[in-house]
C-alpha cells in the first residue's frame, strides 16, 4: 500500500494563537486525514509528549509548550479524490479582515470542512489562500448548500469570543438569510417558536424534525416579495439550530425552493429546468460587535446570480402581489 506522511519524529512549539486548545483537538486539526481512532492510541500509548513528559488527550496547550509528535504513516489518497480538491481550489471572497478574524461569502456547494465525503472545504481552501496564517478555524457554520456571510477565527481568543457571541442565542449577533419558498406567505412578520430534535435516519443521515423533545428554536420571518406561487423572505435567527430555517418553513409547509432535503422534490427538478439550480437559502447580513475590540461591523453578501436570476425571471412572467418598501434594498437592484 502506498503510504504519505511524516517518517520522523516532529517537534512543534505551541504559539499564541494556538493555546488554551485540548491536545486530542490540536491533534486532529494538523494531522488531517488520519483516523482519530490512531490519534488517542498514540495518546495512550504516550508517544505524543508535552516538554518531554506524558500528558492527557484533554491537557489544554499553553503558549511555549514543546510538542513532541511521532511518525505518523496516513494512507495516500486516490488520484480522483486529489483532482476533485484542485478543482475546488478557488479563492473566496473576502468581505472583512484583520489580524483576528476574517469573513467570507461562501459559495454555495462548498463543505465548511473537508470529511464526511467532501475531500476539500472552506478551511482547506482558506489555507491555501493565506498559507502565512497559522491558526484558522470557524466561528460557526453554513450547510454545504447554503451561500453567504460566514465568519473564521485567525486567533484562539478571537474564536472563542466568536463562540461565546453565538452562545447567546441572538443576542450577540444578528444572523439575516434571504430565502424563496413554495406558497404565497401573507404575514408581514411571524415569529416562529417551534422545538427541533436531531436524529440519525436507518441510512445514517442526519436529520432534523419538529419535535416537543427537541430544543427551543425561533426564527423571525418578514415577507419581502410575493408572486402567486412563491414568496421570498428575510429570516432572522434568534437561535442557531441545525437546519433551523428550512425545518420550520417547511413544517409550516412553506419548503425552500431547491432543498433537497426537506423541500418539495417534485417542484425541485421543474426548478432546475426552470434555471434554479441550488437551494435558494443565502446568508446575506451579519451584524455584531468585533471578538477583541468591540467595534460594531456589518458585514452584507449579495444576494448571488444563481438566485437573483430566478428571481428577475419569475418576477417578469408572474405578477407580483407584494413588495416590502425595503425589497430593492435588499436585494440589491430593481425588480
Amino acid at each position: 500500500m502506498n503510504v504519505a506522511g511524516n517518517n520522523s519524529v516532529t517537534h512543534v512549539v505551541i504559539a499564541e494563537e494556538e493555546q488554551g486548545q485540548r491536545l486530542d483537538n490540536f491533534l486532529i486539526r494538523r494531522c488531517k486525514g488520519v483516523p482519530k481512532s490512531h490519534l488517542y492510541r498514540i495518546l495512550r500509548s504516550g508517544e505524543v509528549r508535552v516538554n518531554s513528559k506524558r500528558v492527557d488527550a484533554t491537557y489544554r496547550l499553553v503558549e511555549g509548550d514543546n510538542l513532541r509528535i511521532p511518525p505518523i504513516r496516513i494512507a495516500e489518497r486516490p488520484q480522483n479524490e486529489v483532482d476533485e480538491a484542485a478543482k475546488q481550489r478557488v479563492d473566496l471572497p473576502i468581505i472583512f479582515e484583520d489580524d483576528a478574524m476574517l469573513v467570507i461569502d461562501k459559495p454555495e456547494g462548498i463543505a465548511v470542512h473537508g470529511g464526511s465525503g467532501v475531500s476539500f472545504g472552506v478551511i482547506e481552501a482558506l489555507r491555501r489562500q493565506r498559507p502565512q496564517a497559522k491558526f484558522l478555524e470557524l466561528a460557526h457554520r453554513l450547510d454545504r448548500e447554503t451561500s453567504g456571510v460566514l465568519l473564521v477565527g485567525k486567533k484562539r481568543l478571537a474564536l472563542t469570543a466568536l463562540h461565546d457571541m453565538f452562545r447567546e442565542h441572538g443576542a450577540g449577533a444578528d444572523k439575516r438569510y434571504l430565502v424563496l419558498v413554495k406558497g404565497r406567505w401573507m404575514n408581514t412578520t411571524q415569529h416562529v417558536k417551534l422545538p427541533l430534535f436531531k436524529y440519525l435516519t436507518d441510512s445514517g443521515e442526519r436529520r432534523v424534525s419538529v419535535n416537543p423533545e427537541g430544543k427551543a428554536s425561533h426564527t423571525v420571518f418578514r415577507l419581502l416579495a410575493r408572486w402567486p406561487e412563491m414568496s421570498l423572505l428575510e429570516a432572522q435567527l434568534k437561535t442557531g439550530r441545525t437546519h433551523q430555517i428550512r425545518v420550520h418553513l417547511a413544517h409550516l409547509g412553506f419548503p425552500i425552493l431547491g432543498d433537497e432535503k426537506y423541500g418539495d422534490f417534485a417542484l425541485n427538478k421543474n426548478l432546475k429546468r426552470d434555471g434554479l439550480k441550488r437551494m435558494a437559502l443565502h446568508a446575506w447580513r451579519m451584524v455584531f460587535r468585533h471578538p477583541l475590540t468591540a467595534v460594531p461591523i456589518e458585514c452584507i453578501a449579495p444576494l448571488p446570480d444563481g438566485i437573483g436570476s430566478y428571481v428577475s425571471a419569475v418576477n417578469a412572467k408572474a405578477g407580483r402581489e407584494f413588495a416590502a418598501e425595503n425589497l430593492e434594498q435588499i436585494f440589491g437592484k430593481a425588480l
